[in-house]
């Protein structure tokens, strides 16, 4: 709250409307950031409750409702784009910085948006929505091995065919945009190309949904015609994956995800041991945002997976944390990923993120002082080791 009183103050006297860039900035990105700024204002003047709570008109989109509020919030809305064009000017810059270093950015974005969203606001036809804008179905995944219901996530989804009614445009604008924004993307959720689990609005769990049709090698083709072949995508490609959805990813040279930690929660043989890599087109995790960290893991698991790492990476597990990034750089897998928080070795109270949770998470720090020499120089060392 105190950054943002700040940034208002900023704006009051910037006299932004005369910048020659932020006009420029307003242009070139007309296609959503005057939509996003006007319902982010909208949304702060009724207190922030969803759009679907807000009066009709504007809920609706009515075209004198949005005149009305783009004159009456001039200054709110130019507010908020002018907290666009400064992220947008810092983030290039950090960007820039990284890449001179030789450093590259992976970035994330998920198939879905919220429901309470500019996108689904602002564009209501590229969802499966009813003339109220209420869901007719919702995104989550079926009940499986981790949850005897599924997992409802709520998302709405998308009315398909209209998208390739309009060559996909949304999606290429989308990733053209991230595409600038980071140097490499990892789409979550990939299998939902291919086929996504669509349960009936107003279900309570995600038992009652099924399985319909994705855009399947349509819209990545369609993408490769306006941005280019050999698009710099990592696809997130975990859980009950089809061989269909392996032929899509593969398709487009895409490279999965292997994550360690799933390779040793299985009295079965699995194919995220390094040992089981078919393909060296794929990026080997230590885990992610989603996981515990890899010493936090090792504490909660059963003694027959600890007992598994133990022989399978011939350590007493002393520095379990470092145990898995050697395996991860030691792997065939082009690429290989590690949080911050299996450098420092840090347990389950540096975990990123609990799935379905809706608070407490993204709050872990590091301390400046944690990011030592020696550190840095084991890091070197086992890089170099593997020759990565």
């Amino acid at each position: 709250k105190g950054r943002y009183k700040l940034l208002r103050k900023a704006y009051e006297r910037s006299e932004i409307s005369q910048n020659p860039d932020f006009v420029r900035f307003q242009q070139e990105q007309a296609h959503w950031l005057g939509d996003y700024a006007l319902f982010m204002a909208v949304k702060d003047r009724f207190g922030g409750i969803p759009w679907t709570e807000w009066a009709e008109d504007i809920r609706l989109r009515w075209q004198n409702a949005l005149d009305y509020y783009r004159e009456e919030m001039y200054f709110e809305i130019e507010f908020q784009e002018y907290m666009q064009f400064k992220f947008r000017q810092q983030w290039m810059a950090l960007k820039s910085y990284a890449n001179e270093k030789g450093i590259q950015i992976i970035g994330d974005i998920p198939i879905y948006v919220a429901m309470d969203s500019a996108d689904t606001w602002a564009h209501p036809e590229l969802f499966q929505l009813d003339e109220e804008n209420v869901p007719v179905a919702v995104a989550g995944c079926p009940p499986d091995g981790f949850s005897a219901t599924g997992q409802l996530w709520g998302n709405p989804l998308y009315r398909w065919g209209y998208h390739k009614e309009t060559g996909y445009q949304w999606w290429i604008s989308r990733l053209a945009y991230v595409f600038r924004l980071y140097d490499v993307v990892r789409i979550d959720h990939f299998r939902g190309f291919e086929a996504y689990w669509a349960v009936p609005f107003g279900e309570e769990t995600a038992i009652n949904g099924t399985w319909k049709h994705g855009p399947k090698e349509d819209l990545f083709l369609a993408i490769e015609k306006a941005l280019g072949k050999n698009l710099p995508i990592i696809a997130e490609d975990l859980g009950v994956i089809t061989p269909e959805v392996e032929k899509l990813r593969d398709q487009f040279h895409f490279p999965g995800m292997k994550v360690l930690q799933f390779a040793f929660e299985s009295t079965e043989e699995s194919t995220f041991l390094p040992h089981q890599f078919t393909t060296t087109n794929c990026v080997c995790y230590t885990g992610t945002h989603d996981n515990d960290t890899s010493a936090g893991w090792y504490q909660t698991a059963s003694e027959y997976s600890r007992d598994k790492v133990r022989r399978y990476m011939n350590t007493d597990a002393s520095s379990i944390h470092f145990d898995f990034i050697r395996t991860c750089l030691g792997s065939i897998a082009a690429y290989a990923v590690f949080p911050l928080q299996d450098v420092l070795g840090v347990g389950k109270e540096g975990r990123m993120n609990c799935p379905g949770v809706a608070d407490g998470n993204w709050a872990w720090r590091y301390q400046k002082e944690a990011l030592s020499d020696s550190l840095a120089e084991a890091l070197c060392s086992v890089t170099r080791l593997y020759g990565r």
